[in-house]
C-alpha cells in the first residue's frame, strides 16, 4: 500500500494535535510533533519548555542545519518505518515542507481556528509551562515570534483547508472525508 503522509499546520491550539491524535487512534498513524526534535533538546539541557525557548532553538538548529533540518529529519523516519501511514504536527513555514512536498502520498493540511477560541484551547491544555497563566494580551503578543509569524500565510499553499470552529465530531468528519 502506498504511503499516506499528512502534514499539519495551523496557529496554536487550532486542533492540529486534536486531529493528529484522531488519525492515530482510528487509523494507526505514526505521529511526529515538528517540535518534538526541540522539546528533546530542551529537556537534555534542562531548559524550560516555553514557547520563547522552542522559537531560539528553532532558529539556531534552522540557521545551523538549514531551514529544511525538521523535514529532512522526518522524511528520514517515514523511510525508515515499515507503517503505512504518517501524520506530522506543527509546519511553521514553507521551506518546512519543502523537502516533504515531494514525496508520494504527502497532502499539506492547514486547520484553521478563531483567535478566541484558540486562546480558550491554549488555557485548559497547558502544554507548555506559561499557558495556563497567560492572558489574552500575552497569546496575541506570542503571534509575533519569529516561528509563529509565518503560519497563515501557509493556509495559501495548503492542499485542504479545515475550518476547526465547531465541535470534536465535526472535526472528526472532515478528517474522515479527508483520509477517503
Amino acid at each position: 500500500m502506498q504511503k499516506i503522509i499528512f502534514g499539519l499546520a495551523g496557529e496554536a491550539a487550532s486542533g492540529k494535535g486534536t486531529a493528529s491524535k484522531y488519525l492515530q487512534e482510528k487509523y494507526g498513524a505514526r505521529a511526529y510533533r515538528f517540535s518534538d526534535f526541540l522539546r528533546a533538546t530542551l529537556d537534555v539541557w534542562h531548559l524550560e519548555t516555553n514557547r520563547e525557548n522552542l522559537a531560539k532553538l528553532s532558529l539556531i538548529m534552522r540557521q545551523g542545519f538549514g531551514e529544511d533540518v525538521f523535514s529532512r529529519a522526518l522524511a528520514e523516519e517515514i523511510s525508515k518505518s515499515g507503517s503505512e501511514v504518517f501524520v506530522f504536527d506543527g509546519i511553521r513555514r514553507a521551506s518546512d515542507i519543502d523537502y516533504l512536498k515531494d514525496m508520494e502520498g504527502f497532502k499539506f493540511v492547514y486547520v484553521e481556528t478563531s483567535l478566541e477560541k484558540r486562546y480558550e484551547r491554549i488555557i485548559k491544555r497547558g502544554e507548555n509551562s506559561d499557558d495556563k497563566t497567560k492572558t489574552f494580551e500575552q497569546f496575541k503578543k506570542d503571534h509575533e515570534l519569529e516561528t509563529e509569524r509565518e503560519i497563515t500565510s501557509l493556509k495559501e499553499i495548503a492542499d485542504v483547508v479545515i475550518e476547526n470552529n465547531s465541535t470534536l465530531e465535526e472535526l472528526q468528519k472532515k478528517i474522515d472525508e479527508l483520509v477517503k
